[in-house]
């Protein structure tokens, strides 16, 4: 049984703060305390964010008061630290004027305990592209030039609200060697968070919650030691996707690691409706690779726990569907191959499940059997989606724990984020992080 809880929401609270209105620009008002590696705070020593990061060295922090800003904030500086003081009350609001609030395009930069809302495209934006760092509608994540992929590398995306804004919640694109953690995630007109255009990406996306988006993450043509482990995805239309697609450059998406996520309720009507208009799925892997998928709860999704299909020409082949629980959803696992492009070596093991389409797919796919065929599609009862509301209109979000020590000094980011061992992941239990999660499952 599905339910919204909204007992929890508070309202995040607004101070009207001189030099932080529309027209902030990041001047280069105030002035950068005496030092190496300093503490610039936000009003004290500049009026805005955006003139406190353009005053900002290698090393230094700058801390945010709690606040209303009015700003899009361009960090271009390598190994600075963006901190709130207070994660609830230290607000970035676009004012769906603004197409990014936090746009990070240099190494080793941290983004920590602050909100960011209201964008028309993205939240905060971690990449190593012009175009997409340029926020030109069309150009801003689909990067399909002769040019070559230039990465970002190193970044840390910690203790963040993303919430009500009009593409992407979290996006990393064209970055390699970071981390998205502990944030939360609603109100995505596409993803939640998004990982998409690298190889190899060395990418961890873990503890984070991602509900009431049209998708809750999206991993496109991310391929090469890319972690998502221990991360609520309930309550969006389409949970999680991992996949191919020629709109970005890298293809075909490779070698994600999908472990100990909890995968559930992904049927709310009262989310933004993406383009594809996907809904009631829990994953859906679609043309992509040498994914594992390994001991996550998938329960509760009305069309499909998990669903392997192709990307025009680009086939899905080498997945591996291991040890997860499947419970209460339409079909739990189904294959369906829209063109004659099917795939090889897709696998079940050890899962707990009760139906699948094709019938029987847990013993003529079992992963004992190396490099068989995909096989027959399959087909299942696939219930027509309810329309999306308008991203303004999502569900505040819930308060969500602080980090925490907001005045410790700035944080290292390391140059290659500790991967994770999957095999002591477990299979998460139904409540994981529910204490910030505004949907609630059963």
């Amino acid at each position: 049984m599905l339910r919204f809880s909204f007992a929890v929401i508070v309202a995040v609270p607004v101070f009207a703060l001189a030099g932080c209105g529309a027209d902030d620009d990041g001047s280069g008002k105030g002035s950068r305390p005496a030092g190496e590696h300093v503490t610039i705070r936000v009003p004290a020593d500049a009026p805005t964010i955006s003139d406190a990061v353009s005053l900002a060295r290698s090393g230094d922090l700058v801390l945010v008061a709690p606040g209303v800003y009015h700003e899009s904030v361009k960090v271009g500086t390598a190994q600075v630290t963006l901190r709130g003081e207070s994660r609830d009350a230290v607000v970035i609001d676009g004012q769906l004027q603004r197409p990014n609030g936090v746009v990070v395009t240099a190494p080793g930069v941290a983004v920590e305990n602050l909100t960011v809302r209201n964008n028309t495209q993205n939240g905060v934006l971690v990449t190593g592209s012009a175009a997409a760092a340029g926020g030109t509608p069309g150009q801003g994540g689909y990067d399909t030039g002769d040019e070559p992929v230039t990465f970002l590398k190193s970044f840390l995306v910690s203790h963040v609200t993303a919430t009500r804004n009009g593409l992407y919640g979290i996006y990393a694109f064209s970055a390699q060697d970071g981390a998205i953690e502990h944030s939360y995630a609603s109100g995505s007109a596409d993803s939640g968070i998004y990982v998409g255009q690298c190889k190899p990406c060395r990418i961890v996306v873990r503890d984070n919650i991602a509900e009431l988006n049209a998708v809750g993450y999206e991993g496109t043509n991310a391929s090469g030691d890319v972690y998502v482990v221990g991360n609520r995805f309930a309550g969006n239309r389409v949970g999680l996707t991992t996949n191919s697609d020629h709109q970005e450059k890298l293809l075909p998406q490779q070698g994600s690691h999908v472990v100990g996520n909890l995968i559930a309720a992904n049927q709310q009507a009262s989310t933004p409706e993406q383009a594809d208009g996907g809904w009631g799925v829990g994953i859906g892997i679609d043309g992509g690779s040498d994914n594992q998928v390994v001991r996550n709860r998938v329960d509760g999704n009305v069309n499909a726990g998990l669903v392997i299909t192709a990307t025009a020409d680009v086939p899905p082949n080498g997945n591996q569907i291991v040890d997860n629980t499947f419970t209460a959803n339409g079909v739990d696992v189904g294959w369906t191959f829209p063109t004659a492009t099917r795939g090889r070596g897709n696998c079940l093991r050890g899962n707990e499940l009760a139906t699948t389409a094709p019938a029987q797919l847990a013993t003529t796919a079992s992963c004992r059997v190396a490099g068989q065929p995909s096989g027959p599609s399959g087909a299942w009862p696939n219930p027509k989606p309810p329309r999306g509301i308008p991203f303004t209109e999502v569900a505040p979000a819930a308060p969500q724990p602080q980090f925490p020590d907001a005045t410790a000094g700035p944080t290292a980011v390391p140059a290659v984020p500790a991967l994770p061992d999957i095999e002591k992941v477990p299979l998460p239990p139904a409540s994981l992080l529910a204490d910030g999660a505004l949907v609630r499952t059963s």
